[in-house]
């Protein structure tokens, strides 16, 4: 029995992707982040869902430091990614973005063509020896975010040209283009309508089979739909993490308990 247990947490500890521990934010003197640790697993769907401004966003934010891009951020304690702390001096921010690729919540296209949208990340990092590489990866990338069949015969079109939704998808093809390893977003269905919401939960559910995926989300039924695990946070605090089930369900936490059943929020 103990042997069973010790090859369960050994299959466990190789699916974790991302480990986090006692990670605090700070913005000046402001503490957003309380001692978090988290770990992450690999091709699954990670949520989480809190109030606003209970610290998701800024949390999700650390695993590509994009909160080293605020001047009043300070990140504490140890965020790993297959083992590698990203803090690391020799670690540079800039390949770790191309391994943690971003989406956001209001689809942000460059002001460029379609396909120099999707062209751009492996461009910057050397991924294409010649224009038939290129292309290759443009496409790959437009089918991975199921957008090559609306826009394979207007690929020099603006980005801009697209609806919310497809320009979503355009942005999560880009942040893909890469190659990245994770793929994280914030409330990337907020700004949009409620068929082009379906299409994109449709295809996170598709991408975590290549990726390991966390999405910040302030709807507790698309983390329902959506996700595998589900972390809450109130007031930059974790307070439970676990199976999404079990956290909708049964709820081990009065705090959990309290913002599913709409008590707080």
């Amino acid at each position: 029995m103990n042997d069973m247990r010790m090859t369960e947490r050994a299959r466990l500890m190789q699916d974790i992707k991302i480990s986090a521990r006692d990670v605090n934010v700070y913005y000046g003197a402001t503490r957003a982040i309380n001692d978090v640790s988290i770990d992450i697993r690999d091709k699954t769907v990670t949520a989480f869902i809190g109030p606003s401004g209970c610290g998701k966003s800024t949390f999700l934010r650390c695993f590509n430091r994009m909160n080293d891009t605020i001047e009043s951020a300070r990140v504490t304690g140890t965020i790993e990614l297959d083992g590698r702390d990203i803090h690391a001096p020799d670690l540079d921010p800039v390949q770790l973005r191309a391994r943690v690729g971003m989406v956001f919540q209001k689809p942000n296209p460059f002001p460029k063509s379609i396909y120099d949208n999707v062209a751009y990340g492996p461009k910057i990092h050397g991924l294409a020896a010649s224009k038939a590489d290129l292309d290759d990866i443009v496409e790959r990338a437009l089918r991975r975010a199921a957008l090559w069949d609306e826009s394979k015969d207007r690929l020099t079109a603006s980005g801009t040209s697209l609806s919310g939704g497809q320009q979503q998808r355009l942005c999560i093809a880009r942040a893909i283009a890469t190659e990245p390893e994770v793929l994280l977003m914030d409330e990337p269905a907020s700004a949009l309508d409620p068929i082009a919401t379906a299409q994109i939960e449709e295809l996170i559910d598709e991408l975590k089979e290549n990726y390991c995926v966390v999405i910040v989300t302030h709807s507790m039924q698309q983390a329902a739909r959506v996700s595998q695990r589900t972390a809450f946070f109130h007031l930059g605090d974790l307070v439970e993490y676990g199976d999404t089930g079990q956290i909708f369900t049964n709820p081990k936490n009065e705090r959990t308990e309290s913002y599913i059943t709409g008590r707080i929020g």
